[in-house]
C-alpha cells in the first residue's frame, strides 16, 4: 500500500513538471530569459539590439521604425492630404533578420508599408474633391437676356487613384495623386445665345391721348414679358394676364361688346393679345385657340386680330425642343411683342385675305343738340388668315389655313341739329333780337 501511495506521488510530481515543461515551450519563455538572444554588438535600424531576446529587440526596433515610417502624401485639387502612422502600417523580416544576425552587424530591416483604409480615404478624398458641372443659365427680363457662363467640373476617378495609392506604398514612394477627367456643362452660354435669337417681332398702333387705355395696354405688357415657354409647353394669356377687374389693377376704356364699342373695365387688352398672336404666328409657335371680334378692327387686316374676354382665351403651343421667350413692350404710341428662341432658318408670313365685303345700310339719323356722327359705319368682312411656311433657301414649305372669320356689319348713326317748331316763342323772340340787332 505504501508502494503504491509512493507511486501516486511520483506520477503527479512528473504530470506537474511535464505540464510546466509544455507551457513554457507553448508560450516561448524559457526556463531562463524569453527564449533566442541576439548575438552582441547587432544594430537593426540604428537599434542597439545585441544581448536581447528577440521579442524583445523587435519590439524595440519595430517602435523606433513606426517612428520614421516614411508618410504618404496625396495630391488633390485642394491641396496635399498626408496620411502617417497609424493610418499606414507596416510588415518586416525582423524575425528572420534578428536570427541570421550575426556579432556586431549593422542591419536594415526591409519595410513594406500597408494602408488598410486605402478604399475608404480615396473614395472620401475623390467625393471632396469632385466638381459638379454648372451649366450656363439665360435670365430673361423686360431688360432682355442677362447670361451667366458656365463651369466646368471634374469627376475622380476612384480606380485608378487607388492603384496608384498602393503602387506608391508598394514601391517605398511617398507621393501620389488623385487622379482627375474634366466634365463639361451640357449647356454653355454660346449654346444659350443661339438659342435666344429673335425669332419675330410685331408691332401695332393706337392712340396715345386714352390714357386709361395704354394704361391697361401697359399693364397687360408687363404681365407677359419675361415668359418663357419650355419645350411643348403653352402659354395662356387669360392664365399670365389674369382676369380684366379693377381690383387687378384695369381700368375703364372702350370695347368690343355684342357689336357695339361700350365702356369696359380692359378695354385695350386685346390689341395685346392681338400683337402677340401675329408675333406668334410668325416665329412658328402654334396657335392653338384664339377668336376674332365681332367686329373689324383697325390696327390689324381681318382675321389678324385675337379677343380675349372672360370666356375666350388666346393660346399657342410651343412645338421646339429649346424653349422660348415673350416680350412685349409699350412706347409712345405702338406695341410691340417679340419672341425669341432657336433660329432653326425656318421664316414664317401671313396673309390676310378678304372673301367678300358688306355694305352698311344708310345711316341712321336722329336728331339732336347738335350735328354729329354718333357711330361711324363699318363694313361686314368674311376673312381667312393662312401662315406661310418657307425653307431657309426661301421655298414655300406650306401655306395652312389658321382661321376663318366673319365680322358685322355696323350701321352708322347721324345725328342732325334738331329743327325750331312752329310758334316756339323763344325761336321767335331769337328771330326779332336778331331782327333789332
Amino acid at each position: 500500500m505504501k508502494n503504491f501511495r509512493k507511486a501516486i506521488t511520483l506520477l503527479a510530481t512528473g504530470s506537474f513538471f511535464l505540464c510546466c515543461a509544455f507551457f513554457v515551450g507553448f508560450t516561448g519563455l524559457p526556463a531562463a530569459g524569453r527564449g533566442r538572444r541576439v548575438k552582441s554588438g547587432v544594430t537593426v535600424n540604428g537599434v542597439s539590439v545585441g544581448g536581447l531576446d528577440c521579442v524583445t529587440a523587435e519590439t524595440l526596433v519595430r517602435e523606433e521604425i513606426a517612428k520614421t515610417l516614411p508618410p504618404l502624401m496625396v495630391q488633390t485639387p485642394k491641396g496635399e492630404v498626408t496620411f502617417r502612422y497609424p493610418q499606414l502600417s507596416f510588415t518586416d523580416d525582423l524575425p528572420v533578420l534578428l536570427k541570421r544576425a550575426k556579432r556586431n552587424e549593422a542591419l536594415q530591416a526591409r519595410i513594406t508599408r500597408q494602408w488598410a483604409g486605402a478604399e475608404a480615404e480615396i473614395e472620401r478624398l475623390c467625393a471632396e474633391n469632385a466638381v459638379t458641372p454648372q451649366n450656363a443659365d439665360a435670365v430673361f427680363s423686360a431688360n432682355g437676356f442677362r447670361y451667366l457662363k458656365e463651369r466646368a467640373g471634374r469627376s475622380c476617378d476612384y480606380e485608378k487613384s487607388l492603384a496608384l495609392a498602393l503602387r506608391a506604398l508598394k514601391e517605398g514612394r511617398t507621393h501620389t495623386r488623385l487622379v482627375f477627367r474634366e466634365e463639361a456643362p451640357e449647356i454653355t452660354e454660346e449654346t444659350l445665345r443661339r438659342q435666344t435669337q429673335l425669332l419675330a417681332a410685331y408691332t401695332t398702333y393706337f392712340d396715345a391721348s386714352k390714357i386709361d387705355r395704354v394704361h391697361n395696354l401697359r399693364l397687360a405688357s408687363q404681365r407677359i414679358t419675361g415668359t418663357v415657354i419650355p419645350p411643348h409647353g403653352t402659354f395662356s394669356f387669360n392664365g399670365v394676364v389674369g382676369k380684366r377687374t379693377k381690383e387687378n389693377g384695369f381700368r375703364e376704356a372702350a370695347v368690343i361688346f355684342d357689336g357695339e364699342f361700350v365702356q369696359g373695365v380692359g378695354g385695350g387688352v386685346c390689341q395685346v393679345s392681338t400683337t402677340l398672336f401675329n408675333a406668334a404666328l410668325l416665329s412658328g409657335l402654334n396657335v392653338a385657340e384664339s377668336r376674332a371680334h365681332s367686329l373689324s378692327v383697325s390696327y390689324v387686316k381681318p382675321s389678324l386680330d385675337a379677343m380675349v374676354s372672360e370666356y375666350s382665351d388666346l393660346k399657342f403651343e410651343n412645338p421646339f425642343a429649346t424653349s422660348v421667350y415673350l416680350s412685349v413692350t409699350v412706347s409712345g404710341n405702338a406695341v410691340k411683342a417679340c419672341v425669341y428662341g432657336l433660329d432653326t432658318g425656318v421664316k414664317y408670313r401671313t396673309e390676310s385675305v378678304v372673301l367678300s365685303r358688306i355694305a352698311p345700310p344708310p345711316e341712321k339719323i336722329v336728331e339732336g343738340e347738335e350735328d354729329a356722327l354718333l357711330r361711324a359705319e363699318k363694313h361686314g368682312v368674311r376673312s381667312e388668315c393662312y401662315r406661310l411656311t418657307y425653307s431657309p433657301s426661301g421655298e414655300l414649305l406650306a401655306r395652312e389655313l389658321v382661321r376663318r372669320d366673319a365680322y358685322a356689319v355696323v350701321q352708322g348713326i347721324r345725328q342732325v341739329k334738331k329743327k325750331a317748331e312752329e310758334g316756339d316763342d323763344s325761336q321767335k323772340i331769337e328771330e326779332n333780337f336778331q331782327n333789332q340787332e
